[in-house]
């Protein structure tokens, strides 16, 4: 009993120094991003390496069979069986946390002040072992290394689980079982009908074709194998009936089959018209993880495609969310990443990265209940994420602002102002509407001061924008100008969270993550950026 209890402590202690370990964890969660984890950028490229290993391996096992490889093949077969068996035991340990089932029996002991004994966590870790053990998948694993044992050549027959392999790391082949087994009943149902076919028409045939009444059938598996090739439409020709009644059961046995296979199409295609939107999902999913940062648009109505439209044309990263079919499809025509559904779904905004991956969201649908709802489900989710708000009414503005719109845009309000400053500046609204539609590629743009940039520090005076054909409109930021800093200010127009100098004078001074608004052609605009990049800012000389 004493030596079973060190062992037990032994082993308790040994799972919480796995449990405290920051390396450990480190470890477990990099094979977990490499093997498994479907957001891991890093695992598509493993994906991808080990199809190639597959099919590599799997060729070269077929060309071997009439030529000789020589050392290349023994070796590359080697290498290849042992990153496969590396492959299984990895997948092996992290399908669960053992050390955590040790912990939490030893706690529950501890709890209820019983001894604690090692049976039960062992024959625990054990059984959830053996259940991944037993897994379709992991069979497939273990059973692809089969054919590297030589002298066993009927064992070559597993040669085939490497090609099934594959379907591990092909996402379509995932989806395409996916879609088939929830139809699993009516496949089934088919398959049941299918056999019974198969046997009483094989029978028959059997009766009627028999060598000893004339016929070309032998035996009973020349029944079978004549029954299947008929029923699917194939027709080889190679039995063929040479009674009447033989030639009866040919003709019902042929429209049987074109009826089953007419219903087996329609089933699989049903299936997949019913998966086909979770599939585009899936897929959009899946284009937003390789990307990173990017911006949701929520609503594809006239505001949304001029927004999607200067989005694409700066060429940022956004996806389109909308719930009407006929927008999903312009936005899909137009080659932009789309989903269909209600942003209001907080699962549909955390599938798309609103916790973490995207960095702003735009609520331009036509109702202002859905942008309230859509505003306060993405603040909830993510208290630090930008959002910008559409607002049709004056007193949803402030509803909007309430659940935590960053900014929002009364656009029927905006389009009377710019018809009352028509009608009484018309030129000076065709030069604003020339600067913010980008006419000959001249308009307004911003550059962000990042961290260790050579903006940060300086004062506008010292930055020659002139010599960089560009013309400095104003600054947003988020400090207060004090002491000396005052001189070079004007009365700002305050936001939410900063504050925009319009027109700032020489002596302003910038710091991180101030945002400068520069008038100028685009080509400008690149070269001052490429510049500021590079290190190599032309600086007023002093």
């Amino acid at each position: 009993m004493a030596e079973t209890g060190v062992l037990a402590r032994s082993a308790v202690r040994f799972c919480y120094e796995l449990e405290d370990s920051p390396r450990y964890k480190r470890v477990k969660h990099f094979f977990y991003d490499l093997l498994e984890n479907p957001r891991s950028r890093i695992r598509s490229y493993f994906d991808v390496g080990m199809i190639t290993l597959v099919l590599t391996s799997v060729y070269l096992l077929i060309y071997e069979i009439r030529h000789d490889l020589g050392a290349f093949g023994r070796w590359f077969e080697m290498i290849a069986v042992s990153l496969f068996l590396v492959e299984y035991l990895l997948r092996f340990w992290l399908y669960n946390d053992a050390h955590r089932i040790f912990i939490d029996h030893y706690e529950r002991a501890q709890f209820i002040d019983q001894p604690f004994r090692l049976g039960p966590p062992l024959r625990e870790v054990l059984s959830s072992k053996w259940e991944y053990m037993s897994s379709p998948l992991a069979i497939i694993d273990l059973l692809a290394i089969v054919p590297s044992y030589r002298p066993l050549r009927i064992l070559r027959i597993f040669l085939l689980f490497r090609l099934f392999k594959l379907f591990r790391y092909a996402r379509s082949v995932n989806e395409f079982v996916k879609v088939l087994s929830e139809k699993r009943f009516e496949l089934f149902t088919i398959i049941i009908f299918l056999t019974f076919i198969v046997f009483t028409a094989a029978s028959a045939i059997f009766f009627f074709e028999a060598k000893g009444e004339g016929g070309e059938i032998e035996d009973f598996f020349d029944g079978i194998y004549w029954a299947l090739v008929t029923i699917s439409t194939v027709g080889y020709g190679d039995i063929t009936p040479q009674t009447t009644e033989g030639r009866v059961i040919t003709l019902v046995l042929i429209v049987t089959g074109i009826g089953v296979i007419s219903f087996t199409t329609s089933v699989v295609v049903a299936a997949f018209n019913e998966k086909m939107g979770e599939m585009r999902e899936s897929r959009v999913i899946s284009e937003l993880e390789k990307k990173g940062k990017h911006t949701i648009l929520c609503g594809f109505g006239r505001m949304g495609r001029v927004v999607a439209e200067r989005l694409a044309e700066d060429r940022k990263r956004f996806v389109v969310i909308d719930p009407d079919s006929e927008n999903v499809a312009e936005a899909r025509k137009a080659g932009y990443l789309v989903i269909q559904g209600n942003a209001e779904k907080g699962e549909l905004l955390e599938s798309l990265g609103v916790k973490d991956r995207a960095e702003m969201i735009l609520c331009l649908t036509g109702s202002d209940v859905a942008n309230v709802y859509i505003t306060l489900t993405a603040r909830y989710l993510n208290p630090g994420i930008k959002i910008i708000s559409r607002a049709n009414r004056e007193e949803a503005v402030r509803k909007l602002r309430q659940v935590g719109a960053d900014h929002t845009v009364a656009p029927f309000k905006v389009v009377g102002l710019i018809a009352v400053e028509f009608i009484g500046k018309p030129v000076a609204f065709e030069a604003i509407h020339g600067i913010l539609s980008g006419k000959d590629r001249v308009g307004l743009e911003t550059v962000t001061v990042r961290a260790g940039s050579t903006l940060d520090g300086l004062t506008v005076g010292e930055v020659d924008f002139w010599a960089n054909k560009l013309l400095l409109f104003g600054v947003i930021t988020h400090h207060r100008p004090e002491g000396r800093d005052m001189a070079g200010c004007r009365v700002p127009y305050d936001m939410k969270t900063h504050s925009l100098y319009f027109n700032p004078k020489p002596g302003f001074r910038l710091h991180v993550n101030d945002t400068l608004l520069v008038f100028g052609h685009e080509y400008s605009v690149v070269h001052f950026k490429d510049e500021l990049e590079s290190g190599k800012l032309r600086l007023r000389r002093r």
